[in-house]
């Protein structure tokens, strides 16, 4: 195994990462930006309420993309295994 193999599987890891928590993060901090400015305008400084609304989001989220990223992380590992005997060399 070469420095490019590792290089090439880091790289290919990073971007499975960065796609598939990219839906979760992207709602929590739309969520969370729309909560904090409804809480500027009215003036509620309550802290637990940003929590509710973001949990709810990052739940129906994982419910709704939950297979997708699913499979997008099972790909990944299939094809890192299937070319377990190409990284031996």
């Amino acid at each position: 195994m070469t420095v490019a193999d590792v290089t090439e599987i880091t790289s290919r890891l990073m971007y499975i990462v960065i796609i598939t928590v990219a839906p979760p993060l992207l709602i929590s901090m739309v969520i969370g930006l729309l909560v904090s400015i409804f809480q500027t305008v009215t003036s509620i400084q309550e802290q637990t309420l940003t929590f509710v609304p973001k949990l709810l989001s990052i739940f129906l989220v994982l419910i709704i993309l939950g297979g997708w990223m699913l499979d997008n992380m099972t790909g990944f590992m299939i094809d890192l295994w299937s070319d377990f005997s190409v990284y031996l060399h």
